[in-house]
């Protein structure tokens, strides 16, 4: 035999057996790639492992075979192929393909009768063969020179394993199969016989089908449960028996338009599997690609380093071919502030000591007019050797008319934080803004990353340098003016030429989407400059408050952690899952009522809260969990946070992380601190305003069920708002059958969890949970809730309806959440979506609304009318601080503004307060 075996894989088992086993996935426009991957993991496995095999990957082709024609219901009861599994079938025929691998795919012959010719032809051919499949039936084939891997369970079955596993050798699993016969292709075989009685009657039997009819009388001696009638059973299906017999049986005699040498693999097309992972979205396999180290492309694919006439390397290029320059001396600068100066836009991109934009210095400016050039002007380096550069007053005042020319377009990748930098440096940044990052995420909010380097490897098929490459990682990384200029003027070119050229990509995108493009233009570019000033303004905190209430937290945290080991009865670590559940179910014998994915009883938050409600210790452990998060969270960690300069705390607020559009912040986390605990107000008692200032809360009432209103139309619900009726109230009266002014407090909050639960989409089995009643009871209330606001009901079916049908939502003013999981057949999965579906356009749209109101509000007090400003912004609320003296004018004027952000079919409604502290101002 050849050294080399032959490899046979058999795509159609994989498939089916990928797309059930492993985690579902989608690209960002709802195209599933689970399975695809899957198959492609296993096939990368198998070149890797036999990298001078000939290979073939063999599907089943549609049509009917001669099994139908032996047996008109073979496989009739086999459901059709799942819709996310059809749409996987054709991309991943276009990746094996590009891959180089032979595909075999032969109309009227099964993918098993291909494999076991091919089998047979190499042993013939005096090669060995290797099958590479999931597939029960193909250890028929197993022979001394015919061996089987399965690379999804990392087995490999020869004679001995096929007989180890099975219980029988390879020339008896035909009989096997046809004695017990086969759900999944319908093989009828012996009724009554399954695994166990099939495996008894070959082994006592020690021969096949012809033994076992040949001596009927014998079966009766074998001594297994049922074996005294079971003569009975296979002579009555003697017929069925023998068809199905035929039926398992592989052909290995197929007349095949191929033949072994078609089999070799050719060299993959790297352009094309290129194109593939950047459609699909493999983001590992196409960085790999791009740097040569993809497992499927060998050495000759991957392509050589571009030469020059002369034959050399390069020369003054970057990457790709790009122009690159390096600024030392002013003529040059002269030179390209010329053409910046009669260009319309330019992108620029700052290169900084520091990620904080509080703390940053800029030691360096990247400049793109046109893709494929760029330029870099060092301003400050400082390691052993460093060129003399130009001075770095003189290179920020000859830019600082250009970045301040209202009529030029300033382009770059998450601008606020350059704009942010350079205001602390005195320079302003005026008119029209681009923003990578922000076309990225309003094209598609769903996708996880928005960074650069991300959006090069999707929308360019390119893998950029990162920071750790030229600055290197942890504590002994280099700052930006450390790296040597050779490395640090490609990598500052790198990054605007490629933002230019991604918003080249992306800018027509966004426009060829319905309304995105005024969702980035009115709402998302010109929010940019409004959270800089708010991040650069800061909030004041009282430190003093705070560490006076991280005292008290300690001493309390310590007292609950007495008072566990107490009810425990020993002590133990609060903070350990394993001892925590040792006590709670081993010991105290409580209940468990979920368990973890390795088989463990859960402590989880959810779990404990449940529990906590019949048993003292996960009380106690829920309060002890809840404060220490506090106090490592706010009260010990705001004052370290607090800016020694400015003597304030400067949140960053983020645009492109949440899928609605809301808002989300760091350092601190300001969306977090909690507001319905005595202990968390008192967090917020610690956000004060300066010295002869007031701070203003101005929040929106219950804007996301007045959004529901017009989005819905329900009569009754745009009555309620347009009488100004406590709408939790009034749909306490409507579900409870009660008037208006009897309705009570419990009855209230049953209502008001009634109409939150059901804009998020909450099932009767989750309002039970949540008001701990029988889901029966539940049910109740939410029919009840439709009877009375049918509209309701209505537009929950519609957006269902549309959702599945285009793919996304839209909020009022056109922002987009694709859904890629809601035509999913995982029934679970295509809910949660249609959850989504219900609950983003009116969370989605309280986002636009309230980055409306921060716009305008924002250009008013820029005004300079009225001493206030805006320090922070917290779901619904704005948070302003305001001159005491303008307080009592401020108000009705920030309340007008607010509420004028959006015209819906019910008014919206802003409460405004002031006070010493934040929640004063409540």
């Amino acid at each position: 035999m050849a050294d080399t075996p032959i490899v046979l894989v058999d795509g159609s088992s994989y498939l089916y057996r990928a797309f059930h086993a492993l985690p579902p996935l989608t690209t960002s426009d709802g195209q599933p790639t689970g399975a695809i991957k899957g198959v492609l993991n296993m096939l990368k496995r198998l070149i890797k492992d036999y990298p001078d095999s000939p290979m073939a990957v063999v599907f089943d082709a549609p049509g009917k075979t001669f099994r139908d024609e032996l047996f008109e219901e073979y496989k009739a009861h086999r459901p059709p192929m799942p819709d996310d599994l059809r749409a996987q079938v054709e991309p991943l025929h276009d990746c094996v393909k590009a891959l180089g691998l032979p595909l075999l795919c032969i109309e009227g012959v099964e993918a098993d009768d291909v494999i076991g010719t091919l089998a047979r032809r190499a042993t013939e051919a005096g090669r060995d063969a290797v099958i590479s499949t999931g597939d029960k039936d193909m250890a028929q084939l197993v022979n001394a020179h015919i061996t089987l891997v399965n690379t999804m369970k990392d087995e490999t079955l020869d004679v001995d394993g096929v007989k180890e596993k099975f219980g029988l050798p390879p020339e008896r699993i035909i009989d096997f199969l046809a004695l017990m016969g086969d759900k999944v292709d319908n093989i009828p075989g012996v009724p009554g016989v399954g695994e166990k009685t099939a495996l008894g009657l070959l082994q006592g039997m020690d021969g096949g089908l012809e033994e076992v009819y040949a001596d009927l009388e014998r079966v009766k001696t074998l001594g297994f449960r049922g074996a005294k009638t079971l003569p009975r059973k296979l002579e009555e299906h003697r017929d069925q028996a023998f068809l199905s017999y035929r039926l398992a049986t592989i052909k290995t005699d197929c007349d095949l338009p191929v033949g072994l040498d078609d089999l070799d693999i050719a060299h993959p097309d790297r352009e094309a599997l290129l194109e593939l992972y950047r459609r699909l979205e493999f983001k590992a396999w196409l960085a790999e690609l791009l740097e040569g180290r993809d497992e499927g492309v060998d050495d000759v694919a991957r392509g050589a380093p571009a030469k020059d006439a002369d034959g050399g390397e390069g020369g003054e290029r970057g990457g790709g071919g790009r122009q690159d320059s390096v600024i030392l001396e002013q003529a040059e600068l002269d030179a390209w502030l010329a053409r910046l100066r009669d260009a319309e836009a330019f992108c620029f991109d700052l290169e900084t000591t520091s990620l904080d934009y509080m703390e940053a210095e800029i030691v360096g400016v990247g400049l793109a007019l046109e893709p494929g050039e760029a330029a870099y002007v060092p301003l400050a380096p400082q390691y052993l050797d460093a060129p003399a550069q130009l001075d770095r007053r003189a290179v920020l005042e000859a830019l600082t008319p250009l970045w301040a020319d209202a009529g030029k377009t300033k382009l770059g990748q998450n601008l606020k934080y350059d704009i942010s930098v350079l205001a602390r440096h005195g320079i302003e940044v005026a008119g029209p803004l681009q923003d990578t990052m922000l076309e990225s995420y309003v094209l598609d909010s769903t996708a996880t990353r928005h960074d650069m380097d991300s959006l090069a490897l999707k929308y360019l098929g390119e893998k950029t340098v990162s920071f750790e490459d030229i600055a290197g990682k942890g504590a002994k990384q280099l700052t930006f003016n450390q790296v040597a200029l050779e490395q640090a003027a490609p990598y500052a070119c790198e990054d605007v030429d490629v933002t230019l050229r991604l918003h080249q990509e992306l800018r027509p995108r966004v426009e060829a989407e319905g309304r995105l493009a005024s969702v980035l233009d009115e709402l998302e570019l010109p929010l940019i400059r409004v959270l800089s000033r708010m991040e650069r303004g800061g909030v004041a905190i009282d430190v003093e408050r705070l560490h006076a209430q991280s005292r008290e937290l300690g001493q309390r945290i310590g007292e609950l952690e007495a008072q566990a080991h107490e009810l425990a009865g020993r002590e133990f670590n609060l903070g350990s899952p394993k001892q925590l559940g040792q006590i709670l179910f081993e010991e105290q014998k409580i209940p468990v009522i979920k368990k973890t994915p390795k088989g463990a009883p859960s402590t989880a938050e959810a779990v404990l809260e449940e529990l906590a409600l019949d048993y003292p210790l996960p009380k106690v452990i829920m309060e002890h969990r809840g404060l220490s998060k506090l106090r490592s969270t706010y009260t010990d960690k705001l004052p370290k946070l607090v800016n020694k300069a400015t003597g304030r705390l400067h949140t960053s607020y983020h645009q492109a992380v949440t899928a609605t559009g809301r808002l989300s912040s760091s350092d601190p986390n300001l969306q977090n601190i909690p507001i319905r605990t005595e202990e968390g107000r008192r967090i917020r008692q610690a956000f004060v305003a300066r010295p002869g200032y007031r701070i203003v809360a101005a929040d929106y009432s219950q804007i996301e069920l007045r959004i529901m209103a017009h989005l819905s139309g329900d009569k009754g619900l745009l009555d309620a708002f347009a009488a100004d009726r406590d709408i939790h109230a009034a749909t306490a009266a409507e579900v409870f059958g009660v008037a208006l002014d009897k309705v009570s407090g419990e009855q209230r909050r049953s209502a008001k969890a009634i109409n939150f639960g059901l804009i998020y989409g909450m099932s009767a089995w989750g309002l039970s949970r949540q008001l701990h009643l029988e889901r029966n009871q539940a049910q109740t209330y939410i029919d009840r809730y439709f009877d009375r606001y049918p509209g309701v009901a209505r537009y929950m079916e519609r957006i269902r309806s549309q959702a599945a049908e285009d793919g996304f939502v839209e909020t009022v003013f056109g922002r987009r959440l694709y859904l890629p999981e809601i035509r999913s057949q995982n029934r679970a999965r295509r809910q949660g979506a249609e959850r989504t579906a219900i609950n983003a356009p009116m969370q989605g749209t309280a986002a636009d609304i309230i980055k409306r109101a921060m716009i305008d509000v924002d250009a008013w007090l820029a005004g300079g009318d009225i001493d206030a400003m805006m320090v922070m912004q917290v779901h619904d609320e704005l948070v302003f601080e305001v001159a005491e003296d303008a307080v009592e004018v401020f108000i009705p004027e920030v309340k007008k503004r607010m509420q004028a952000a959006a015209d819906l079919g019910v008014a919206l409604i802003v409460e405004a307060e002031s006070g010493a502290n934040w929640d004063e101002a409540h």
